[in-house]
């Protein structure tokens, strides 16, 4: 996985292949909905996170990858801002490669662990058409339940228990990226997250230990997604409060529609320029 590198033609011809109409800028056309991109009905097997491994490897023509996590929120009220990335893909990729040769790309979509029946998905790390090709198998369950959060730190939780990454080899962390438009959630709960990844776990993840381990390994950002369709505005007290015990404003940054995509290409662009030294690992008690 991880080889080649993205092409803008190679995606209009991939877009046409799947019946899309593509526009002049070479993203999608703006009509399409949540509904008419992700159109899958459950998890595809590929991305199903039972015990497996995902591996972002250096080569000679990635010598020094930059594994780049984007983590979608894939509950109910997030189907505008999810299909704002799928159809800006082109944008996304191509900015990036611009600035940064070396992007590798993961897609995950986060749920619900305790309410939803695929509240984890998580994709190759890829660095061409593949990206696409994985974002579109992922199933927008538009789940979610009534616990004022989504589990938004399972992104985390794989990050550092379920990946192996060159970069670290090198001293450099990930990009993790998560978005969402609720509070962050307090723990893991270890019942269903070890249903889902398969692993045993001696109690819930508390956010807090899961955070010390997972900023060891990746530079840690939340996109809070504010729109008429979100949940943001009836949230913002609590989501400033939680998100903001970990993350400063760099890392917390509150986005529109139009303003995702900028967004996510800033960050990655930013970062890399930026120290990414790894720290020594913590010992893990979960």
């Amino acid at each position: 996985m991880g080889y080649g590198s993205w092409d803008a033609d190679s995606y209009k011809t991939y877009a046409y292949s799947t019946g899309r109409s593509v526009t002049s800028t070479g993203d999608l056309d703006s009509t399409y909905t949540h509904q008419d991109l992700f159109i899958s009905k459950k998890i595809d097997p590929k991305l199903v996170p039972f015990n497996v491994i995902r591996e972002c490897n250096d080569s000679e023509e990635h010598p020094e990858t930059v594994p780049v996590i984007l983590a979608l929120d894939v509950t109910g009220s997030m189907g505008s801002a999810a299909a704002e990335v799928a159809k800006k893909l082109n944008t996304v990729m191509t900015k990036l490669y611009e600035n940064v040769k070396d992007v590798e790309f993961m897609v995950m979509a986060i749920g619900d662990l305790v309410y939803d029946r695929a509240p984890i998905q998580i994709s190759q790390f890829e660095a061409d058409i593949r990206v696409a090709e994985w974002l579109d198998k992922v199933y927008f369950e538009g789940g979610g339940g009534g616990n004022a959060f989504e589990s938004y730190t399972a992104a985390w939780y794989m990050g550092v228990r379920h990946m192996m990454l060159d970069s670290w080899k090198r001293g450099e962390k990930g990009i993790l990226i998560t978005m969402g438009d609720e509070p962050l959630n307090p723990y893991l709960p270890a019942e269903e997250l070890g249903k889902a990844t398969g692993d045993h776990l001696q109690g819930d993840v508390e956010t807090k230990d899961l955070y010390r381990a997972a900023c060891e390994k990746f530079d840690i950002y939340h996109l809070a997604v504010d729109d008429k369709a979100t949940s943001y505005r009836y949230y913002v007290p609590r989501i400033n409060e939680t998100w903001g015990k970990y993350l400063d404003s760099d890392h917390l940054r509150v986005v529109t529609l139009d303003s995702i995509v900028p967004q996510i290409v800033d960050i990655v662009t930013e970062a890399t320029k930026s120290d990414r030294i790894n720290v020594t690992n913590s010992e893990i008690a979960w």
